[in-house]
């Protein structure tokens, strides 16, 4: 342990902290912008600069070690000064029209300049020109940005994608997309990580918000909603109410509030995707080669039914693989996504149910990714009708706009039941939204379809929380033993399907979220600076399936009556159709 003063108090820590570490431990706050622990600890907003005795220059805070004896201030004249100059000179090259930015009221900038009594800038303004493909799910703004690198940095170190990186030198250095490419040119998984660790509004999601408005006032146009399992666990949060109290039947009236049509539930499909990937893993695996008994995963050697299995719910993690490793398309579950299995028979299934032209049909998704923005727009996804399944997908921030710009009062909403019959979900179905739900669900499922009878459903909690990559054997009666992995965040695949290509490990089944900690972590779910609310979204989910009266997706009843009335069975010719897809 070290000592050392800090404001006048005697302060200890551990050798080895920062002057950050140190002063949060015990209290006293140190103001930053760029700071991300572990990730992003170079000092480069210079806005958490300290005074430290016997040194003649103010120090960065965040990346400056504690010494024995050392005497900290953290707040002197000397400091406020600095820190004052060094946030007017952000200020000076940055958009200030904050009323219109999507960040306002929720800026990590705009709270700083607050803190610190700013109320004027005294330096000329050098605002750069935005030049940006606006049709691209991701959207960044120059004009925003503020180079404190946060973007390059959890894109390079956690999702290991190297989309970003600082271009200029001197008074005209920024950030931009790295190797001189445009966005659509580079890898990008769009997990929106880098919208979510933005302490500005320097990068967000396209907003569609005002084509669904549209579409919501037009008489003629059928407007269908479906919501998926995360967003339950976090839509709510900027109306300053519990988590208890936004519960789904609520967030089933305020969407109904909105002037929705149909207001159904995403967990519906997620439901179905388990039976049509759990029947298609229970094939592979009864009938591939496992990794084990050929480690080969090289391009030549794939085949229809190549192990390990790849979960395909994640559209963020299907880029990742078809620009970083796309000789293992084959190794993808041929399953949609739910949101996808869902437009489907919204514009099939259900409209021949209600008796109307599926062309009338606008189907909307909330999703909390915006990778799902994309996904719907692939020109695979239109089996339908001929039209995309899903036309617009918004996320669960531009939900919440929504119900704010509509001065919907969220805490007066009384509960609602979804619309039915695409509105019941299982247990199962909710943990979608989870690290290690997808997979729990399908094992599940997987259990009951080889043997006959239902495995505790608490039986595979060695796949769930989130930590970034899980593995576990468990042992299906009849079929022997599957070995399963669960990884989140695009790194930790990465890093798998190395040890997979070099024989290190190996696999039957995998699970792979690009957002670490799954979609409760997405990167449309709302922003809290410097805060990580993934694992207590998760842990949401994961209360809400062990309090379902059914818990397995094979005993959805709404589920099992779509097979019998229309899908026929599990893999079969309308289900392919419908439900599965080439990944092209």
């Amino acid at each position: 342990m070290v000592k050392l003063t800090i404001n006048g108090k005697k302060v200890e820590a551990k050798e080895g902290t920062t002057i950050l570490q140190a002063a949060n431990a015990s209290g006293i706050a140190i103001p930053f912008l760029c700071y991300m622990p572990e990730i992003n600890e170079i000092g480069a907003c210079r806005v958490c600069v300290v005074e430290v005795e016997g040194i003649d220059s103010l120090v960065a805070a965040c990346n400056t070690k504690i010494e024995e004896g050392m005497s900290v201030l953290t707040n002197s004249p000397r400091v406020r000064k600095a820190r004052r100059t060094n946030v007017q000179f952000i200020l000076s090259q940055h958009d200030c029209n904050c009323p219109t930015c999507s960040r306002n009221g929720n800026c990590s900038l705009q709270d700083l300049a607050r803190e610190l009594n700013i109320q004027d800038v005294y330096y000329s303004y050098d605002v750069p020109e935005n030049k940006w493909d606006t049709s691209f799910p991701l959207v960044r703004i120059e004009s925003k940005c503020i180079k404190c690198m946060r973007c390059i940095q959890i894109c390079d170190k956690v999702q290991s994608l190297n989309v970003w990186d600082v271009s200029g030198t001197g008074g005209r250095t920024s950030v931009d997309v790295s190797e001189n490419r445009t966005i659509k040119e580079a890898p990008c998984a769009l997990c929106g990580q880098c919208i979510t660790n933005c302490p500005v509004g320097a990068l967000m999601a396209r907003d569609d918000s005002e084509r669904v408005f549209e579409a919501l006032e037009d008489p003629d146009i059928i407007t269908i909603v479906q919501v998926a399992p995360a967003v339950r666990s976090a839509w709510a949060e900027s109306f300053g109410i519990s988590r208890e109290f936004a519960t789904p039947k609520r967030m089933a009236a305020a969407l109904r509030s909105l002037g929705f049509d149909y207001v159904f539930d995403t967990n519906f499909a997620a439901d179905l995707t388990i039976m049509e990937e759990g029947a298609e893993f229970i094939e592979r695996f009864t009938n591939s080669l496992s990794v084990n008994e050929n480690a080969d995963l090289s391009a030549e050697h794939k085949h229809p039914g190549k192990m390990p299995m790849f979960t395909s719910c994640c559209p963020g993690w299907v880029r990742f693989l078809k620009s970083q490793y796309p000789e293992l398309k084959g190794n993808l579950s041929t399953a949609k996504s739910p949101q996808q299995m869902f437009g489907a028979l919204t514009k099939s299934y259900f409209a021949e149910k209600i008796g109307v032209d599926p062309k009338n049909i606008f189907s909307v998704s909330v999703m909390p990714c915006t990778a799902k923005k994309s996904e719907c727009d692939l020109p695979e996804m239109i089996d339908g009708c001929g039209d995309p399944d899903v036309d617009v997908v918004i996320t669960t921030r531009e939900l919440s706009n929504m119900l704010h710009s509509q001065s919907v009062v969220v805490p007066l909403l009384p509960e609602e039941e979804f619309d039915s019959p695409l509105g019941s979900g299982t247990g199962a179905a909710v943990v979608f939204g989870a690290s290690g739900g997808v997979m729990d669900a399908a094992l599940r499922s997987a259990y009951f379809l080889v043997t006959g009878e239902n495995p505790d459903p608490d039986a595979f909690t060695a796949v769930r929380g989130v930590k970034g990559w899980k593995e576990a054997t468990f042992n299906v009666p009849g079929a022997g033993d599957v070995r399963v992995a669960v990884v989140s965040g695009l790194g930790n695949a990465r890093s798998l399907i190395e040890a997979l290509k070099k024989g290190e490990v190996s696999y039957d089944f995998v699970e792979v979220m690009a957002c670490p900690g799954g979609c409760a972590g997405g990167g449309g779910q709302p922003i809290n600076m410097n805060e990580s609310l993934t694992q207590e979204r998760g842990e949401v989910l994961w209360r809400l399936d062990r309090e379902s009266a059914i818990r397995y997706s094979h005993e959805n009843a709404d589920v099992l009556a779509l097979y019998e009335e229309y899908l026929g069975k599990p893999l079969g010719e309308r289900s392919h159709h419908l439900l599965h897809t080439e990944h092209l």
